[in-house]
């Protein structure tokens, strides 16, 4: 059957690892809808910040009077927008609380310090409700946590850095849970402060709280128990 195909014919790579075939399925009606309304939020934020951000910088530059001027025609639309945030994170909330396994996921993953309801609601796009991606490695990989090292030749290495292909919403989420985590009294306010103190790369610390909140969200939607700081897993 295969014998007039080229030896790198895909056919051939598909027929010999057919039992490892899995067929795709398309994500459930309700992640559709969550995927979109988290889309439209991104929107309505780099919107709101960039209507915000010119009359800040430019505060220094034009007279006081033509100032206000500016931030009273802009304030119109910042306060719609905001209205309008509200509004699809209101129908975000709606949505999980309505659907059992997503609530159940929801509410695992926003037990991990750190871990904001932004954040979850991404991850639950993302990985497809964990059925996509549940190996921690793996989501460190797809986020651009994970860091790789760089290889030219069979000798020549350079310092390690992230996927280039990442979901980059999702690394943003994370560092802005890390950076809320460190800011925080507790095991990663002291794991910061020790690495730092002993003249660790302050970015390559926060990425490394970073992995450690995604690996912490994996365990939780694993065991399908809320984060547990003394938790201690059995040994086999």
């Amino acid at each position: 059957m295969l014998s007039g195909l080229p030896t790198g014919s895909p056919v051939r790579y598909a027929y010999r690892f057919r039992d490892k075939l899995h067929l795709w399925q398309p994500p459930r009606p309700v992640l559709q809808k969550l995927a979109a309304l988290s889309v439209l939020r991104q929107r309505l934020l780099l919107v709101h910040q960039q209507m915000q951000q010119p009359i800040k910088e430019q505060q220094r530059f034009i007279e006081p009077s033509l100032q206000r001027q500016l931030i009273k025609s802009c304030q119109a639309w910042l306060n719609a927008i905001k209205i309008d945030l509200k509004n699809v994170d209101k129908q975000i909330m709606e949505l999980i609380e309505a659907d059992d396994h997503l609530k159940q996921l929801f509410h695992l993953i926003t037990s991990v310090p750190g871990v904001g309801g932004a954040t979850a609601t991404e991850l639950l796009v993302a990985t497809e409700e964990f059925k996509a991606i549940d190996d921690p490695k793996k989501l460190a990989c797809h986020a651009g946590v994970a860091p790789f090292e760089y290889r030219s030749g069979s000798s020549v290495r350079g310092k390690t850095r992230v996927n280039e292909h990442a979901r980059k919403r999702l690394k943003t989420l994370f560092h802005l849970g890390a950076m809320s985590a460190i800011c925080v009294k507790g095991e990663l306010q002291d794991y910061y402060q020790r690495k730092v103190g002993e003249g660790k790369n302050k970015m390559l610390v926060l990425n490394a709280i970073r992995n450690k909140l995604i690996h912490r969200v994996c365990s939780v939607v694993h065991r399908g128990q809320k984060y547990d700081k003394n938790y201690t897993p059995a040994l086999a």
